[in-house]
C-alpha cells in the first residue's frame, strides 16, 4: 500500500507553517485543525493535510488583528465548509473594532498618566522640597 505523501507529520507542519509542534497540537485540541491517524506498526501517528499551512496562516493572521481563538473556530471552519456568513463576519469585524478602538484609547490615557508620573518623580528628584499632590498619583483610568 503506498504511502499517502500529501499529508504532513506535526512536524513537518509546524516548520512549513512557521510555528511549533505545540501550536499545531493545541490549534488541533480546539478544533482548529483536523487530523487523522496512522498506524504503522506499533506507532499510531497524527497526519495533517497540507491545507492545514493555510489555516495556521489564517488563524495568525487573525490573532495579529485582535480576534481570540474561539472567535476564530467558527469563522475559519465555516470558511472551508462553505458555509461563510459575510454579514455575520462583517458584525463581528465592525465589533472588534470597536473593542480595539476602547483599547487604544484606554493605552492612550495609560501613556498621558505615566508620562504625568514621570514628570513628578522627575521633580521630587530635582527638587526636595517638592510637595506631592496626592490626587495626581490616584487618577485612574475612566471604565467604558
Amino acid at each position: 500500500m503506498a504511502l499517502d505523501i500529501s499529508f504532513l507529520l506535526i512536524g513537518e507542519l509546524a516548520a512549513k507553517a512557521n510555528t511549533t509542534k505545540d501550536t499545531v497540537r493545541h490549534y488541533e485540541q480546539l478544533g482548529l485543525l483536523k487530523s487523522r491517524k496512522r498506524q504503522a506498526g506499533s506507532r499510531l501517528y497524527t497526519e495533517f493535510h497540507p491545507e492545514c499551512i493555510e489555516r495556521i496562516e489564517l488563524i495568525k493572521s487573525a490573532q495579529a488583528i485582535g480576534f481570540t481563538l474561539t472567535e476564530i473556530k467558527n469563522s475559519l471552519n465555516d470558511y472551508y465548509d462553505g458555509q461563510l456568513d459575510i454579514d455575520l463576519q462583517l458584525l463581528l469585524t465592525q465589533q472588534k473594532l470597536e473593542q480595539v478602538k476602547k483599547q487604544q484609547a484606554n493605552m492612550s490615557m495609560m501613556v498621558e498618566l505615566l508620562s504625568e508620573r514621570i514628570d513628578i518623580l522627575v521633580q521630587m528628584q530635582a527638587d526636595s522640597e517638592y510637595q506631592l499632590d496626592i490626587e495626581v498619583c490616584k487618577k485612574t483610568i475612566p471604565l467604558q
